[in-house]
């Protein structure tokens, strides 16, 4: 895995393309439950990704929500802790109380209906919300039992959220990425988030591994206050003074209405200012269009023809095959 974690601005191995569990083998088995992550994890992933926010008492648990209605049965066990528009946040629940909800397959919390029809059934095994911790020890341990290095690829969900609740995600998350050995840019960690500020905030706090900047457009706000910018060289090179890499969606590096699925240039843009590019998410069961109705097509467009670095992927055996393939 040494070898798919690169200092910032350092030429890519071109065949060190990486698979990132998105949620774990979330195609499979309900997202980031740790059965979840030992299936990516056996499939031969790269990383497995953490989206982590904390509890009422300040724990960070591997939640890809600031709320718990989609994914578990807080509706059923906690009626009327909702807030006044109708979400149960994970920020109002102890530890001790999330432990206790069961996360099924994420549903649409409009209709209630599953997210994605052909998966894990509904009603079906007992799963539960592992703290970040738990998740590290479990991918650590499989790390040591299967002689493997998997990775990890957390994220800090909705920083902004927490600190209007008066809580700091980041300060409670960097001492235990600190504990575990990912401290540094040649351990095998990414840490990612949507919020520049957030990410120029981390560096300040004296976080030396990598970083990524998520973004879902060709705009990006890089102050609290200012407007958004184009995604240009200039935004780019300032991006690469502080992270590592950028984690677009799939239709910023790709054209989703092209017939060939053409790249957009992002990839070579990022390249030329020294950062790696991880899309997300290709879903193989999610039809890129009623013409294509075959997702894997995407690890080809994305990995092959575009040039990314690596890829967010629901279905991480996939992209492995892909990698085998080659």
């Amino acid at each position: 895995m040494s070898a798919a974690v690169r200092p910032a601005g350092a030429a890519e191995n071109a065949g060190a393309k990486v698979i990132i569990a998105h949620r774990g083998a979330s195609g499979y088995l309900p997202e980031h439950t740790l059965e979840a992550k030992a299936m990516a994890h056996a499939f031969g992933a790269d990383f497995l990704e953490q989206d982590l926010v904390l509890t009422k008492d300040g724990v960070p648990v591997v939640l890809h929500d600031i709320t718990l209605e989609a994914v578990t049965d807080v509706e059923d066990r906690f009626p009327g802790r909702n807030r006044p528009d109708g979400k149960f946040y994970a920020i109002d629940f102890t530890l001790a109380e999330i432990k206790t909800l069961n996360v099924h397959e994420r549903v649409d919390t409009k209709t209630g209906k599953p997210a994605f029809r052909s998966r894990f059934p509904q009603g079906l095994g007992q799963f539960r919300i592992p703290t970040f911790e738990e998740e590290l020890q479990m991918i650590q341990g499989m790390n040591a039992s299967r002689g493997m290095s998997a990775g990890i690829y957390p994220e800090l969900k909705s920083p902004a959220f927490h600190h209007a609740e008066g809580k700091d995600l980041a300060a409670a998350v960097l001492p235990i990425l600190k504990k575990y050995g990912y401290w540094g840019k040649a351990t095998p960690c990414f840490l990612q988030c949507f919020e520049w500020p957030e990410v120029e905030r981390v560096r300040k706090l004296g976080y030396p591994g990598q970083l990524v900047f998520l973004m879902g457009k060709t705009e990006v706000r890089m102050s609290e206050s200012g407007d958004a910018v184009p995604l240009d060289a200039s935004a780019l090179k300032r991006i690469a003074e502080v992270a590592d890499g950028i984690g677009p969606a799939l239709g910023m590096v790709v054209d989703l209405k092209s017939p060939t699925l053409a790249p957009t240039g992002l990839i070579d843009k990022a390249h030329a200012a020294g950062l790696v590019v991880h899309p997300y998410t290709i879903r193989v069961d999610v039809p890129v269009d009623a013409s294509r109705p075959d997702g894997a097509i995407l690890f080809d467009a994305v990995l092959g023809k575009a040039g990314a670095d690596g890829v967010f992927t629901d279905h991480p055996d996939r992209g492995v095959a892909w990698k085998r393939g080659r």
